[in-house]
């Protein structure tokens, strides 16, 4: 027994490089065409918006799509509506509106009517604390992921370089609505309709202001309202050092935790949250990589019902090394360093289908259902729709 503890660190490290060197599993953000266009935000001056009015001619725009090709105004000359969507990956309200808006395409797709999505957002203006309720942010290369995995039927462009669109129209909110008309002269801006929560409306704003257009009548109400995330601008970038500056100044602290601690963990009796548990060391190259992505999903899901613990592997004796590590990433959430007497402890008080390979990441609910479990590294694609699409969290308010 002392000769297979005496070896056991070598035995971890061959499965740990085992696991390295096998081929990533196939995820939907990689089954997903790579963009040709090579998106570079720009910082842009800070000035007053004004949201174009009804009755404006249309601006025209020429705009990168999520599928690689370039798209502008005249490409969609045969359509007798074009339908503008203002909209963004990682706004919980435009989540909540896009299945009206895919469902609205077809039913009026024959009618001659085309929808197009743009993003306006900035990737510089948005905060780690922004992606809540999401798995995804507002980067050029993240719009073909969504149009893939939520099936969308139109056009996704991409605005998010130096906004030269979004000055011109001024959406304030994601989603914002602007409906032209035949001669691309704007005849309504606004909400989809005014009922935010998934099935319980059915785009009647949208859906009115196209019924008059296609009659040959005036729009009953060319202006409403528009409620949602507000556009996240190249100059908003006042919060981007504090809230860094703040996430570096928690405290990172190493307890230690035997074999009842990691039940307890695993139970996940004493919170009402989800929680994400990292198994890892110092040792492992795999782990070391990718650590840091586990720290965002704090940053990303730490205000809502959710939280993630570490345990290191390493040896007692490394606590020093150990925590080391956790401050130079700045891991200010729970960790742990695991303190059994024999490393199998940890095995069978954490899941006893673990083959014992690191790194291994478990996803538990209060109470201590296990949801997610992958052993090697994550796919954090994967790993971010478990548990935004959990129950317990939701892509909507």
């Amino acid at each position: 027994m002392n000769r297979l503890l005496f070896l056991f660190p070598f035995i971890f490290y061959l499965a740990c490089g085992a696991e390295e060197g096998d081929a990533p599993a196939t995820t939907t953000q990689e089954a997903t065409p790579a963009p040709s266009y090579e998106a570079d935000p720009q910082p842009v001056a800070k000035q007053e918006v004004e949201t174009l009015a009804v009755g404006s001619r249309a601006p025209d725009f020429t705009l990168p799509g999520a599928d690689g090709k370039m798209h502008g105004l005249d490409d969609y000359s045969d359509a007798a509506v074009l339908v503008l969507a203002f909209t963004a990956n990682h706004c919980p309200t435009a989540q909540a509106y896009e299945q009206r808006l895919i469902d609205f395409q077809d039913a009026y797709r024959d009618k001659g009517v085309q929808v197009i999505a743009i993003s306006p957002n900035s990737p510089l203006g948005l905060l780690y604390e922004e992606l809540g309720y999401t798995d995804l942010n507002d980067d050029y290369d993240k719009l073909a992921v969504r149009a893939d995995y939520a099936g969308y039927n139109f056009p996704y462009l991409y605005d998010g370089d130096d906004h030269q669109v979004s000055l011109q129209y001024g959406p304030v909110a994601t989603p914002h609505i602007f409906i032209l008309d035949a001669d691309r002269v704007l005849r309504y801006t606004g909400r989809i309709d005014k009922s935010e929560r998934p099935g319980t409306a059915n785009a009647e704003d949208l859906r009115a202001a196209t019924d008059a257009l296609l009659a040959g009548e005036a729009v009953p109400e060319p202006t409403t309202p528009t409620f949602g995330c507000s556009t996240k601008w190249a100059w908003k970038t006042e919060y981007n050092e504090k809230s860094e500056a703040d996430w570096r100044a928690r405290q990172v602290s190493l307890q230690s935790a035997d074999q009842e601690k990691v039940r307890e963990l695993v139970a996940n009796e004493d919170s009402d949250k989800l929680r994400l548990i990292n198994v890892w060391a110092t040792w492992c190259g795999p782990c070391v990589m990718e650590y840091p992505e586990f720290i965002k999903l704090q940053r990303m899901y730490g205000a809502r019902d959710f939280e993630f613990v570490s345990i290191s592997a390493d040896k007692p004796d490394k606590a020093d090394r150990a925590l080391a590590f956790l401050e130079k990433v700045h891991s200010g959430v729970a960790n742990y360093l695991f303190t059994g007497d024999n490393i199998y402890e940890l095995v069978e008080a954490l899941d006893s289908s673990w083959n014992g390979a690191l790194p291994y990441t478990i996803l538990v609910e209060p109470g201590g259902e296990v949801v997610y479990s992958h052993q090697a590294e994550v796919d954090f694609l994967e790993l971010k729709r478990a548990i935004v699409e959990h129950d317990m969290m939701g892509r909507v308010y």
